[in-house]
């Protein structure tokens, strides 16, 4: 079946340019966004610098007052471009969208939260959208897909560890005991999952032979206990059979993302999707 046509409204055409990265426009969209986003961030780093500030103030208030403003801007034609605004008002990129250009203003209010403006960092993610191409997208998702399925296994898996560490801790608490360090079972805890993780910040230290061996063998146990995780999220990857070909097509009615190359209606609702 081909695609009801239609007149293409300037709503529309907004959404395609701003939601989704397969045209033109959308990628030239996108990559003017990422440079802004970027340009606002080392603004508010340079401005953290006392004497950099001090010399250069004016230019960077104004600076980032101007880059707000397209912020809210763009925020504002996100809402107006789609069908049902809550959808995008409470969605991750959304909140992250308005949490991202409130600080500037709240400035005025609450003295010290200019620097939350360091939160647009996160808007960085919307990069996967324009390397959503062959490879990326296929890596991104089954990688997603991976960590989705593995989850209950990570999950015992770290429960594990927990109990181990535990069980590590209160040994060597019995071993080493409050004059060498370990205090406590929640400090020798600590200490166990420190060197478990071979981290090992030096603070508590086993002073006995005894206590010294079981370190040394936590110390090789975290080796393999580091691999476990890759292991079982590589499996998963490997078994992923299916590679679906998608794009950044983005539904104007529920915001669905991940369609495939040639869809037509989207997968959630049903909605005809921009041509």
């Amino acid at each position: 079946m081909n695609k009801l046509k239609k007149d293409i409204t300037w709503k529309e055409k907004l959404h395609e340019i701003i939601y989704e990265a397969d045209t033109k426009e959308g990628k030239l969209f996108d990559v003017i966004l990422l440079i802004a986003i970027i340009a606002s961030i080392l603004l508010v780093i340079l401005e953290s610098v006392k004497s950099f500030d001090a010399k250069y103030h004016n230019f960077l208030n104004i600076s980032e007052w101007i880059i707000t403003i397209l912020f809210s801007l763009e925020y504002i034609l996100r809402i107006v471009s789609i069908k049902k605004p809550f959808k995008y008002i409470f969605s991750f990129y959304g909140i992250i969208d308005f949490l991202s250009t409130v600080p500037k203003y709240l400035s005025f209010i609450l003295i010290g939260t200019h620097s939350l403006v360091a939160l647009r960092a996160l808007r960085l993610l919307r990069v996967f959208r324009i390397l959503k191409l062959g490879r990326y997208i296929g890596a991104s998702n089954n990688l997603m897909l991976a960590l989705k399925a593995s989850r209950a296994k990570i999950a015992v898996f770290l429960f594990f560890v927990v109990i181990v560490c535990i069980i590590l801790g209160t040994v060597m608490y019995m071993i080493e005991g409050e004059e060498n360090g370990f205090t406590n079972i929640p400090v020798s805890i600590y200490w166990a999952i420190v060197t478990l993780t071979t981290v090992g910040f030096g603070d508590i230290a086993p002073q006995t032979p005894l206590g010294q061996f079981i370190a040394s063998i936590i110390m090789i146990l975290g080796y393999s206990i580091i691999a476990i995780p890759t292991g079982i999220v590589s499996s998963e990857i490997a078994s992923a059979n299916a590679k679906p070909d998608l794009n950044t097509q983005s539904c104007p009615n529920c915001l669905k993302e991940k369609h495939k190359a040639k869809a037509e209606f989207c997968y959630n609702c049903g909605s005809i999707l921009n041509p």
